[in-house]
C-alpha cells in the first residue's frame, strides 16, 4: 500500500520535505555562519578565538543529535521530530541576534547544530521507504543535495544581508528557515519501521569488520572537511588579507560544488560501485584540502573550494550507497547502520573541530590545519584499501 493509496504524501513531495531538512537543519545552521565569522570579528561581537570555537559548537550539538535521534524516534513519531528540529533552527538564528554573551551564542549555535544531527539520521531514512525502489537513487541524491542549496544560499543571502547588519543577518535567516519548515510541513509521511524493531535488527551489523572499516574511514573524512567548513572564507579574508567579499565568493564556489555534489556522486557510484567511487573521493579530497598550503591563486583557491564543497554532501550519498551493500537486503539493518556512520561522522567532525580551533587560537595560522586535515583523509583512504586486502572476499 502507497502512501498515495492512504492519503499520505506523495514521494515527490515527500523528498522535498527532505530537501528542506538538510536545507535548514545543516544547510544553513551550520555553513551560513562560515560566511558570518568574519563579520562576527570585525564588528567586535567577539574576538577571533572566541568566534572558532563558536563555530566548533554546532559541531558538537550535531554529535549530540546524532546520537540522540534513534532514541528519539523509538518515543515519538519521526515527522514530529523532525518539524520540531527545523523549528528549533528558525529559533536559535532568532536568539543569535542578540548578542548577550559567549555562553549565550555557545549554547544557540549548539542547539542547532543538534537539529542538524537529528535531521541528518532521520530525514532520508524518514522519506526513502516512500519512495519506489527504482527511483530511491534520485531521491537520496536530492534529500542531500539540500546541503549544497543552504551553502549555496550561505554565500549569496548573507553578504546580501550582512549589508543591512549582523543582528539583521541573523534574523533574516530565522525567517528563511521559518518559511521552509512551513514549505516541508506537510510532506513527511509516517515511519513504516517501527524503531525498536530496527535497533534489535541492526545489532549484528554493527559487528561487521568491513562497517567498523567504514565507521572509522567516515569520522576520519569529516575530520579532512573541518578546515573548509569551518575557516575557508576567514582564511581568504583575513589570512589572505582579501577581505569579507573575496571570501564570500570563494564560499559561493564552495556551494556551487555542493549543489552539484551528491547528483555527481551517485552518478559515478552507478557506473563504477561504491567502493570505488569512495575510494576516489579520498583521494580527491585530500588532493583539494592540501591545495591551499602548495597554492592560492584564484585558479588553486578555486579548485579547491570546488572539490570540497562537491565532497561535504557529495560523501553522504557514497557512504550511504555503501552502507547498503555491505549490509545487503536488510532494510532495518541499513538504518541502524547509517545512524552509527553518522554518529561516527559527527564524533569525528567535532573532535576536529575543537583540535583545529585549540591550534589556531595556540598559533594564528591556518595552513597547518589544512595538512593535518589531508593527512586525515589519506589515513581514511589506507583504512579503506587496509579493509579491502583484510576481506574473505572482495567488499
Amino acid at each position: 500500500m502507497t502512501d498515495r493509496s492512504r492519503g499520505g504524501p506523495r514521494p515527490g513531495r515527500a523528498t522535498a520535505a527532505g530537501l528542506c531538512a538538510t536545507l535548514v537543519g545543516i544547510g544553513l545552521a551550520r555553513f551560513a555562519y562560515t560566511p558570518l565569522l568574519p563579520a562576527l570579528i570585525a564588528e567586535g561581537w567577539f574576538p577571533s578565538s572566541q568566534a572558532a570555537y563558536l563555530g566548533a559548537a554546532n559541531l558538537a550539538g550535531y554529535l549530540a543529535g546524532a546520537l540522540g535521534a534513534r532514541p528519539l524516534a523509538r518515543r515519538a513519531a519521526a515527522r514530529a521530530i523532525l518539524r520540531v528540529m527545523m523549528l528549533l533552527v528558525a529559533v536559535a538564528f532568532l536568539a543569535c541576534a542578540v548578542p548577550l554573551s559567549f555562553a549565550w551564542f555557545f549554547l544557540w549555535r549548539f542547539a542547532s547544530g543538534v537539529a542538524g544531527g537529528v535531521v541528518m539520521v532521520l530525514a532520508a531514512p524518514t522519506v526513502l521507504p516512500h519512495v519506489p525502489a527504482a527511483r530511491r537513487g534520485l531521491a537520496g541524491g536530492a534529500i542531500f543535495t539540500g546541503v549544497g542549496l543552504g551553502i549555496a544560499a550561505s554565500g549569496t543571502v548573507v553578504p546580501l544581508l550582512l549589508e543591512a547588519g549582523l543582528a539583521q543577518t541573523w534574523c533574516g535567516l530565522g525567517l528563511l528557515s521559518l518559511l521552509l519548515t512551513a514549505l516541508a510541513w506537510g510532506g513527511w509521511p509516517a515511519d513504516l519501521v517501527p524503531a525498536a524493531a530496527e535497533a534489535a535488527a541492526g545489532r549484528s551489523a554493527r559487528r561487521a569488520p568491513a562497517l567498523r572499516a567504514l565507521y572509522a574511514e567516515y569520522a576520519l573524512n569529516a575530520a579532512g572537511l573541518v578546515p573548509h567548513m569551518v575557516f575557508l572564507v576567514d582564511f581568504i579574508a583575513r589570512g589572505l588579507r582579501q577581505g569579507i567579499g573575496p571570501g564570500a565568493r570563494y564560499w559561493v564556489v564552495f556551494g556551487a560544488g555542493a549543489v552539484a555534489g551528491p547528483m555527481v556522486a551517485g552518478a559515478i557510484a552507478d557506473r563504477v560501485g561504491f567502493g570505488l567511487a569512495l575510494r576516489g573521493a579520498f583521494a580527491a579530497q585530500a588532493a583539494a584540502v592540501l591545495l591551499p598550503t602548495l597554492a592560492t591563486g584564484p585558479a588553486a583557491l578555486s579548485v579547491s573550494s570546488l572539490v570540497v564543497g562537491a565532497a561535504v554532501p557529495g560523501i553522504v550519498p557514497l557512504v550511504l550507497g555503501r552502507v547498503h551493500e555491505l549490509v545487503p537486503g536488510d532494510p532495518e539493518g541499513q538504518r541502524a547502520a547509517w545512524s552509527v556512520t553518522t554518529m561516527a561522522f559527527a564524533l569525528g567532525q567535532a573532535g576536529a573541530a575543537y583540535g583545529f580551533s585549540f591550534l589556531y587560537a595556540r598559533g594564528g595560522d591556518y595552513l597547518p590545519l589544512f595538512s593535518l586535515a589531508a593527512a586525515c583523509l589519506v589515513l581514511a583512504l589506507a583504512v579503506d584499501l587496509a579493509a579491502r586486502v583484510a576481506a574473505p572476499r572482495p567488499i
